[in-house]
């Protein structure tokens, strides 16, 4: 019974990476409020109706799903994760902590089993921040830290956020209103596949997260001066792409040198203008992700890296802007719901692992909210954001009766 639960939940999720949920047959994209999103959010809601629940979709656009308690004033357990995935991503990624949740209320709506709480299914429309520069928006709703509107935002093709909640039918005023209240949730649990390759060298299905690392998300703006590739001499340029090279390498290298564990820098986008292979580039504007397990470890990260970009702008004589797109403090899971979550997986006789994540999810916004624990599963070859991510059917089946055990452990440490 429960390997066809698990399997159910994965192959949802591949038959989720086409279209019409997909951008194109080619890759798997779904971007936050675009037509495949929709589509996707029919399907899922039909799913979820069919397990036992009633959906609507929320002021911020995500789709809720609720499996109702035994009394109308029921507190709230919330079993979340994300529906939006990065351009040619993977199918898995966000997507089966969704299915997951599906099959778990689906199994206790047919043993007729509900709890002194109602269980919420959310997925979260906006966890990649791959259609705006700005990641999480829709946890960060629900959670009740979005305290100014971000206005102004748009998308490549230069749809601002207004316009595309409005075609969505949702006023982007309103996205505030889809908060949740901290005194009406008693935790949040998300499945989520690993990305990576702990578990699977360990020979192990399942992992107990510990907490979130912190980032920040830079963009970088190095203004230089155009000029004739053949006619300017190298001691008189204002190149802005050899400061931006410079800047990437020498960041890199402090980072390694300083053989801090969890500490990550990476660069994922440049744009360089005017883009020209015989023009001196007059501008280059780049990504700058910054993670390190703790706020303190990000933030003196931050300001060396900040130094790097200072002193080697001045040296060639360019200006720089920084622009802070992403700013997330570390996350710690909640003691008591891991505890609980060791209980499920020792209850199916497996071992039990910690570790943390260097990767962000929904969990460390709605560790505002509420407690909140997470389960990694497997990814086979520690392969993520990637059309060749995948996962094992018996993994996925593990997750859910870890899950299924983890609610019902729940029941009696309310």
């Amino acid at each position: 019974m429960f390997n066809a639960y698990g399997k159910r939940a994965a192959d949802r999720c591949r038959a989720l990476g086409k279209p019409p949920y997909s951008e194109s047959s080619e890759y798997l994209f779904r971007a936050y409020l675009s037509n495949e999103y929709k589509q996707s959010q029919h399907a899922v809601a039909q799913w979820m109706n069919q397990a036992g629940m009633t959906t609507h979709i929320d002021p911020a656009g995500n789709l809720v799903g609720r499996y109702a308690g035994r009394t109308k004033n029921d507190p709230i357990l919330i079993i979340g994760s994300h529906l939006d995935t990065v351009r040619n991503g993977g199918c898995f990624d966000g997507n089966l902590g969704i299915m997951l949740g599906i099959e778990v209320i689906d199994y206790f709506n047919r043993q007729q089993k509900r709890f002194p709480f109602a269980i919420d299914v959310i997925a979260f429309g906006d966890e990649e921040g791959s259609r705006f520069p700005m990641a999480m928006l829709t946890s960060k709703s629900v959670a009740g830290v979005l305290n100014t509107l971000p206005q102004g935002l748009k998308d490549k093709k230069g749809i601002s956020i207004e316009q595309a909640f409005k075609d969505f039918g949702l006023d982007y005023r309103n996205i505030q209103k889809a908060r949740y209240y901290s005194e009406n949730v008693i935790g949040y649990l998300e499945a989520h596949i690993e990305q990576g390759p702990v578990l699977e060298s360990e020979g192990l299905p399942l992992g107990i997260v510990t907490g979130i690392a912190a980032q920040y998300r830079f963009q970088i703006l190095i203004n230089g001066q155009a000029g004739h590739s053949g006619t300017t001499s190298m001691n008189l340029r204002k190149d802005a792409m050899a400061g931006a090279a410079e800047i990437i390498y020498l960041s890199e290298q402090y980072v390694k040198e300083a053989e801090q564990e969890g500490v990550v820098i990476t660069t994922g986008q440049i744009t360089v203008t005017p883009g020209a292979p015989n023009v001196i580039a007059e501008q280059v504007v780049f990504s700058v992700d910054l993670r390190a397990p703790t706020d303190e470890k990000r933030n003196e990260f931050a300001e060396q890296f900040e130094q790097i970009v200072e002193k080697i702008c001045q040296k060639r004589c360019l200006d720089h802007e920084f622009l802070i797109q992403h700013d997330l403090s570390a996350s710690l899971c909640d003691k008591n719901l891991m505890s609980l979550l060791e209980q499920a997986i020792q209850h199916l006789k497996l071992p039990v692992r910690y570790l943390t994540s260097g990767a962000g999810h929904d969990a460390m916004i709605l560790s505002h909210l509420a407690p909140t624990a997470m389960l990694f599963i497997q990814s086979p070859n520690g392969i993520s954001h990637s059309p060749k991510e995948t996962v094992r059917y018996e993994d996925v089946t593990a997750a859910l009766q870890t899950m299924i055990h983890f609610i019902e452990l729940k029941e009696d440490n309310i």
